[in-house]
C-alpha cells in the first residue's frame, strides 16, 4: 500500500495538478505532474467509468498502478504531485505492461532517477 504521506487525496490538490500541471501520454496512460513545495512526492489515480464499467475492474487498475508507484517510490525525484489517468485499454493489460508504461512515463518526465 502507498504510504499515507505519498497519497494525493484532496479534490483541490487534484484540480490544481489537472489544471496547471504538465502532461505526458504513453499508450493507454496519461501522467499529469506539477512541482510541489514539499520534500515528498504525492500521487493520485483516476480511472473513469469509460475505462471500465464495473467498480471492481476500476479498483483493480488503481491497485496495480499504486503498487508500481510504491515499488519505485525511492527512485523518484522528490517534490512532485502526480496523477496517473488510465484510459481505455488499460483494463486488459497485464501488471508487467502497466509497470513498463509507468516507468517509461516517469523517465520521459525525468522524475525517475537514472540508476
Amino acid at each position: 500500500m502507498l504510504p499515507r504521506a505519498n497519497r494525493l487525496k484532496r479534490i483541490k490538490d487534484f484540480q490544481v495538478v489537472l489544471k496547471m500541471g504538465k502532461g505526458r501520454k504513453e499508450d493507454f496512460l496519461i501522467l499529469k505532474y506539477l512541482k510541489n513545495k514539499l520534500s515528498i512526492n504525492r500521487v493520485g489515480f483516476i480511472v473513469s467509468q469509460k475505462v471500465a464499467k464495473k467498480a471492481t475492474q476500476r479498483n483493480k487498475i488503481k491497485r496495480r498502478l499504486r503498487e508500481v508507484v510504491r515499488k519505485n517510490l525511492n527512485r523518484l525525484t522528490p517534490g512532485y504531485d502526480m496523477i496517473f489517468i488510465a484510459q481505455k485499454g488499460s483494463e486488459e493489460k497485464k501488471f508487467s505492461e502497466l509497470e513498463e508504461k509507468v516507468e517509461q512515463l516517469l523517465k520521459k518526465t525525468k522524475i525517475l532517477k537514472n540508476d
